[in-house]
Order: C-alpha cells, then structure tokens, then sequence
C-alpha cells in the first residue's frame, strides 16, 4: 500500500511539473527608465513573495499554468498590478513601470531622503550633474565597512587618503592632488578647518552614518568656490521625508592590537585648559606646581570595548509644510599603533645616509566622536522655502606614545655591545570641533521663470592642544639585558599649549532667470558671496629640569611615574612671546555670471567667476621680527565651460575646462618657526597662491538604475604650486627645517575607469585611476671641491612627482544581495600605490610610502520589524603603512637587520591591527 501511495504521487508531482512553467520579469522606474532594485514582488494563486535583484529582475519557478496576477510594490512608489495567464512555454518577459509616489503640496515635491540616497538616486544625480562628479549614496555608507567619511573616500574613483597615527583615514588626495588643493562643504556651503596651520578639513571628524551622500566634485562650474585645483567634497546630511522615519543603531567591537598588547592611558581629567601666563598674568613665574600631574601618570590595562551608535528622527507636520530632522552619531573608540622607524643622517659626499638610531613606538589612543545634525524647512507655498540647518562636530583624542631610542656604539650583536637609549613619553589631549549653521531660502517669481537663492551663515572652527606633555630620559643598555639604568636629560619635561579658532560670517546670493527657444532651455545666473574670516593662533611652552638631587632614576621604578620629581621650571614666564601667537583676517569677495543652454542633444554651461583676495596676519609678539604685520591682496578672474553631448538616453560625452587657484594657508605665510615631532617648520610670507588649468573628458553610460560604466581623462597645468621641502638656514648652515615654497609650473594628468555592474544578487564595483605628474625642485648634493678638497654642497635640480600622487589607485568591492531573504555584504579592497611622504633636501634621499592593499568586509541581515544585525571588519590584512628611501646607499652596519629589500632601503613601518565591530540596527518606515 505505501509503495502504491508514493507511486501516486510520483505521478501526481510529473504531472504538476509538466503544467508548471517559469515567469521571469523585470521592475522599472516609469520616468527614467531605470531598473529598480529590491522591490517586493507578490505572485497570487498560490500567494509567493520574491524581490527584484540588483538589475531589478524577478523570477517565479514551477509556476503552475492558468490565470494569476502579479503585484509590485516599493517604498515610494505606487503598487502596481498587473494579471496575465501562465502559459506552459514561452512565458511573456514581464515589464513593470513603477510611478513615483511623492506626495505633491502646491505643486511643490517633497522628496524623500530614502530615494536620495539609494545607489539609484546616486546614479542618477551623477547622470544629470553639470560638473563631473562621483556620489556615494546613504545606503551604500550605511552597509559598508566605514565609520567616518574619511574611509568612506577611499572608494571614490581617483580618490586616495592619508591614514592618522593609528591607521585610519584622516585626509583626501583628489587624483594626485594634495589635501590642500581640496575643500569641504556641508550642504554646499564651505566649512572651516579646526587645523592649527592649514585649511584643509580632516574627514575623520565627520560619523558617516550622518550622511544623506557623498558628493565628490573633480570640476567646477562658476557659481563654485574657485579654490579646488583636486576637486571638492560636499557632504549632504539627511533631509525630512514626506513621513515619519527612524533609524537608530548601536554595535561594539575590539582592536585586535589590544588584544596582543596593553593599552596605555593617562589621567586627561586633570589636564589645565589654560597656561600658567593665563591664569596668573603674563609677568607670572611658574612652578612645578602649577602644573597637572595626570599628564605624567601612566597606566596599562585592557581598554573597554568600542562603543558606537547614532539615532536620527525626521518627520513632517502641518500638512507636510513643515519639516524636522534631527540626527545624532557618538563614537568612542580605541585605537593604535606599535611603530618602527630608523633614523638617518646624510653625510660625505653624494648625500651618503647613514642609520643613526632604531625607534620603536606604540601609539594608544582614546577616541570620542560626536555628531549632530538639525533641519527645519518650512514651504509656505510652491515659490517660497525657507530651511535652517545646523551641523556640530567633535573629535576628541586622549593619546600617549611611548618610545625607546636605540643608539648603538658598536656593532649589532645579541649577545655583547652596548647602546645608549632614549625613553620618550608624550601624553597629548587634541580636541578639534566644527560647527556650521545655515539660513537658506529659494524663491521663484514670474511662473517660476525666476528664480532667488541664498544663504547667510555662520561657521566656526576649533583646534585645542591643552598641557601636551612629553618627558624624556636618557639610559644605557649594557650587553642586551634588561638591566636599564636612567639618567635624566637636562630638560626632560616639556608641556606646551597650542590653540587657534576661525570664525566664519559669509552671505551666498544666486539669481537664476529661465528663457525658453523653442524646444530648448536657456538660464542665465549672477550672483556671488562675501566671507569674512577671522582666526587666532595660540602657542605658550615650559621646560622643566631636575634639579641635582634627582640626576639620576631607575628605568621601571621611576619612569612610570614621575609624578614625585622635583623639577625646576627653566623658563618660569613661558614662551607666549613668539611668532605661533598671531592673529589673522581673510576677507573674500566673489562674484559670476554664467549660462546653460539645454537641448535635446547637448548641454552647455559656461562663464566666469571673479574672487578678490585680502589676507593678512597681525603678529601679537613679533619676537624680534621687522615686520609684525603683513598682507596678501589679489584679483583672479577664473573661467570655466562644461559640455556634456547626449549619444542615446543612457550615454553621454561629458567635457570640461576650470581655471582654479589654491591659497596659502594662514599659518604659511606667518614668519615664524616651530619645532615639531622630528624638524622645525617655518612659514614663508613670501609664499603666492597656485593657479592651474584644469581639462577633463569623460564618456558615461548608465546601463542601468544602479550600474555606471565612466572612462575619462584628465589634465592639470599648475602655475605656482605650493611644496614643502626641507632647506638649509642660510644664516646658520647646521639648521635644517621645513618650509612651503613655489616651484614653477607642474603638471598633472591622467586616466579614470569607474565600473557597477549588478547579476542579480551578485554586484561589482570596480575602479581604477592612473596619475603621473612632475615637478621640479632644487635638492642639495655633497661633492669635493676641486680647489680645496674640502667637502661642499652644491644645488641641483632635480624633477619628481607631486608630493602624496601615487600613480596607480584602485577598488575592488564584490557585493552580494538577496533582498527576499534581507542578506547585505561586501568585501571591498582598496589599492593605493607608492607615493612621496615627505621631501628631502638632498637628491635621491625623498621618503616614500610603499603602495598598499586594504582589506575590509561588512555584512548585514534584516529581520521583520526593521531590525537587523550588522558586522564590519577592518584593515583584515593588517596592512602596515612602511616608508623608504630608494636606493640601497644606506650605511646601517650598527643596525644588523635586513632593511634593504628590492633595492629600497625601509626606514619605517607602522603597523595598526584588525578592527572588529557588531551591532544592530532599527528602521522605522
């Protein structure tokens, strides 16, 4: 009987399957043709639920044949329903065309923050850019392995960064670009940077998960800043849907770094804000006890784990006319490094390098990342909106570096020699914070053929060093052991205070009138903007010696605390009398006129902008210098024309021209001089701004919602770019030190391929940039004069490439995506090639970044309700960043290690560990 039974349903079930047959379809967006991904496709009779793939496409198997009727529905859009009948063979490919479902108040679209930042809006808006530009959407933020905008930029195409002391992304180079070249803004309004130097903005200070998207601009159009030779980076924060949303999220994770080794603090809670000179008057003579001991008490212990979370709220009321957004991100985060390095001195003749000393570091670091957003727009009708945002940033970074100096007499044997050693502590509290608000408004007058602009805002910058602490004592280490005796220096203790703030008050004004020819569209604009900029520079040092009773301590016993020395404060007054203590003023006026011209087949948008320039300094303690005051005043007019030619719907040819400039930084220009980590720094106030030339072409084809195929070109002629090299005092030959100067014309060009391409589930994301510039720059060389046989240096001229361009950078992300199941995960490598860290004044001896490969992943499963569980992992390779001098005329007989390796000579690794993090998140609508 059972086997009668399951030979009835054997049949049973061929005959299903000989009358079931496959549907396959595909989900679009009606008005731009684009296919839509993840929307939820309903099959009746039998009820089955599937989801579009990442082309948008479906598919429904062993469908029985009959009538039935399929449903398509996504979050903004209306549902469609469509029924049909299944045939046996040679089913219909169905195609469902989806119409946006933004709700409409006065014919004004409030559009919503969950189509913007999809990778479709991203595609999108790249699409119909007048400048050429490339976005990461929201959603491929929110589901990649980055915390902080700054890793978010290492996807970019063309896009390399600069990692901060303990591995992660700090600044942005733009194909080849330095930093400075750069500028960031927020909601299109330039921000000020909390840098105590320089104007560029460090990205680490921004959480990601604030982000809308990232807009990164490689041209210019007219009613732009003219002061991005590399590009600009716009971030765009969330925005207030037509609905209520929330989405919140929390996770933990480790450093792997901190599970191999201890991590190393000190008590920050008793840091003073303020120098002694402050607080008691400047003629005030310092003690040691007016100063913190927490700085000089260390402890080593397992960190907490990291912390991490963000929630944001956004709705609309009185009838959707008015709208709120709040957004809010903390990062608490351990971090660090363990680093090896080796110093050299250039000797003899032909700049022979010699390897003095081994250093060995680890960098622990405490990070405290704060965030918050706020908008409220208001629409009173289809002609008038007004909007308020308000934007705060804040990083806090408690770090301690604990070094050893080996200096070795001898030459290196495990088992006998001795070697002089350096011990080095520095505890350092850094705090920088940005804050911007905006006051925007958008009129249309006349049917909406005119329309009015503008924006007044306030943005304000903060860097503040307190009571940086750094003590130092000298030891010897006899035959290897660990016997380590101490002497302390003559000035081993240093604490010094460093503060500056920029104040920003600025007016935007853009006026745009449409004319309609015919079939095309022609907009004329004008407008402009008025910054004033006001920023204070804050230096004050002490030294502080032992006095003859505490000459000598124990390496081990003492040096972890020296909370108990009897030190002598050698210069009691301080050091505030110097150049680093200045005031400085910036004052920019602009103005445009530019058109566009859209028909059919082309788009064409030109013009010119003009910026008039006044920069100066006002020195508050000139200490001996001439002239305590001085200025920078000029006029550029800087030209600019996009074309973009329309080959079929999806593919374009995308042309420009820019002429950009590049100032001086404020700091730069001050006739002043600092000692940093390892050199003295000068400015240079005869330093001018670069002016470039900028061409760029670029084919682009949007096969799809989602997918991008970009080839493009660039070219850039520098006028005046601004380096740093190292230079000899002239006055004084033994002194070396680092300065910014003008070099001649440099030039820059090279090649892009940005590739997305979606199979389903399966998706890639691919590109790659090639970069090759040079420039020239006198370095210096060590020969023998004929005449006298002495030893001299000459200058020669030597041609390199552009500090921190690396010649090859690339990306590679595979991603998967089963939307009916909720699974998101990527594994993304990031490839940047070998590029100049810092330039040396003597020929062939430049130090180099050896190229790279970072590796990261990130996962996400979605559950009903709107929660999820997400995982990221970082830097899975654990990538050291290394530096190296090419050549092997490197003279290391004292140091017995392999250090010259395919004919480069290693002078440094630093090495950060795996970065591990778990966590959940909730959305609601």
């Amino acid at each position: 009987m059972n086997k009668l039974l399951q030979i009835l349903f054997f049949l049973i079930f061929c005959a299903g399957t000989a009358n079931a047959t496959k549907i396959k379809g595909h989900v679009y967006d009606k008005q731009t043709g684009e296919a839509i991904v993840g929307a939820t496709v309903i099959l009746q009779n039998p009820r089955r639920v599937t989801n579009t793939g990442l082309d948008g496409t479906f598919e429904f198997k062993a469908v029985a044949t009959g009538s039935t009727s399929i449903s398509v529905s996504y979050i903004t859009y209306q549902t469609i329903t469509k029924a049909f009948v299944v045939e046996k063979e040679d089913n219909e490919h169905l195609k469902f065309y989806m119409e946006s479902d933004s709700k409409i108040l006065d014919d004004v679209t409030i559009k919503s923050n969950v189509v913007s930042s999809t990778d479709q809006g991203a595609r999108r808006l790249e699409k119909n850019a007048t400048q050429i530009m490339n976005i990461v959407s929201g959603r491929s933020i929110e589901i990649s392995p980055d915390l902080t905008v700054a890793n978010v930029m290492q996807r970019v195409s063309g896009v390399s960064i600069e990692r901060n002391s303990n591995g992660d992304g700090q600044y942005a180079i733009l194909r080849g670009m330095d930093k400075r070249y750069n500028y960031t803004l927020v909601n299109g309004v330039k921000i000020p940077s909390p840098d105590n130097k320089y104007r560029y903005v460090p990205l680490d200070l921004f959480p990601a998960d604030l982000l809308d998207r990232l807009e990164v601009y490689k041209t210019l159009t007219p009613n732009l800043e003219g002061d991005a030779i590399g590009g600009a980076i716009n971030m765009v924060m969330k925005n207030a849907p037509g609905k209520f949303q929330v989405n919140a999220n929390i996770s933990s994770g480790y450093s792997q770094l901190f599970i191999d080794r201890k991590f190393t603090s000190f008590n920050a809670s008793d840091i003073n804000y303020k120098s002694p000179s402050e607080i008691n008057g400047k003629s005030y003579n310092a003690t040691q006890n007016d100063f913190t001991k927490g700085t000089l008490e260390y402890k080593s212990k397992n960190p907490a784990p990291n912390l991490i979370g963000s929630l944001s709220l956004s709705q609309r009321f009185l009838d959707n006319k008015l709208g709120v957004v709040l957004a809010g991100s903390y990062q608490n985060t351990y971090r660090g490094s363990n680093s090896t390095f080796y110093s050299t001195v250039v000797d003899g003749i032909d700049a022979y390098a010699k390897i003095t000393n081994k250093i060995y570091r680890e960098f622990s670091e405490q990070q405290q990342r704060t965030g918050l957003h706020g908008k409220v727009d208001y629409v009173f009708n289809s002609n008038h909106q007004l909007s308020l945002y308000n934007v705060y940033v804040n990083l806090k970074n408690e770090q301690l570096r604990d070094g050893i100096t080996t200096t070795y007499n001898g030459v290196y044997n495990p088992s006998a020699g001795n070697a002089e050693l350096v011990y080095n502590t520095r505890s350092r509290l850094t705090e920088q914070q940005i804050y911007n608000s905006t006051l925007h408004g958008d009129h249309k007058f006349f049917d909406q053929k005119f329309k009015v602009q503008w924006s007044a805002v306030y943005s304000s910058a903060k860097n503040d060093v307190p009571e940086n602490t750094s003590i130092s004592l000298n030891g010897i280490q006899q035959n290897f052991q660990s016997r380590r005796i101490g002497l302390v220096n003559t000035s081993p203790v240093n604490r010094r205070w460093e503060r500056n703030t920029d104040e920003d008050l600025a007016g935007y004004l853009d006026l745009t009138y449409r004319f309609t020819v015919g079939e095309n569209k022609l907009d004329v604009m004008a407008g402009g903007l008025y910054r004033d900029k006001q920023r204070s520079s804050f230096f004050n040092n002490y030294t502080l010696a032992p006095s003859a009773a505490d000459a000598i301590k124990i390496y081990g016993v003492d040096y972890q605390n020296y909370t108990d020395l009897n030190l002598v404060v050698t210069n009691p007054t301080g050091a505030v009398a110097n150049p680093l203590t200045y005031d400085a003023s910036e004052k920019i006026t602009a103005g445009y006129g530019m058109f566009k011209y859209t028909s059919a087949k082309l788009e064409l948008t030109g013009g010119a902008r003009v910026e008039h320039t006044n920069q100066g300094y006002n020195l508050l303690f000139p200490a001996g210098e001439t002239f305590p005051k001085g200025q920078q005043i000029y006029t550029d007019v800087l030209p600019s024309l996009n074309a973009k030619y329309f080959l079929t719907d999806k593919a374009q040819l995308h042309a420009s021209y820019y002429k950009a400039l590049n100032r001086p930084g404020f700091y730069e220009i001050v006739p002043g001089k600092v000692v940093n980590e390892e050199f003295q720094e000068r400015g240079n106030p005869n330093l001018k701004r670069a002016l470039a030339d900028n061409y760029d072409l670029r084919y682009e084809l949007f096969p799809g919602a989602s997918e991008q195929l970009l080839v493009g070109a660039f070219y850039k002629r520098i006028k005046d770019p601004i380096e740093y090299t190292f230079q000899a005092d002239a006055t004084r030959g033994q002194d070396i030190y680092y300065t910014p100067g003008n070099f001649g014309t440099a030039n820059n060009y090279g090649a892009e391929v940005d590739y997305i391409k979606y199979y389903s589930k399966i998706g890639v994301k691919a590109n790659y940039t090639y970069t090759h510039s040079r420039i020239t720059t006198p370095k210096t060389v060590r020969t023998i004069n004929p005449t006298t046989g002495d030893i001299q240096a000459i200058s020669v001229d030597q041609e390199r490439p552009l500090y921190g361009q690396s010649e090859h950078i690339g990306n590679l992300s595979l991603l998967f995506k089963d939307t009916k199941k909720g699974w998101d995960a990527q594994l993304a490598g990031a490839y940047t090639g070998s590029r100049i860290n810092t330039v040396s004044q003597f020929l062939n001896n430049d130090l180099w970044q050896k190229g790279f490969v970072q590796m990261d992943a990130s996962a996400e499963k979605r559950f009903k309700g709107g929660v999820s569980v997400f995982i990221k992992a970082n830097n899975i390779l654990n990538t050291p960043t290394k530096l190296f001098i090419k050549g092997t005329n490197i003279e290391n007989n004292k140091i017995n290690e392999a250090l010259v390796k395919d004919g480069n000579t290693l002078v440094r690794s630093d090495f950060y560990g795996q970065n591990y993090l778990i966590g959940f998140r909730y959305k609601f609508n």
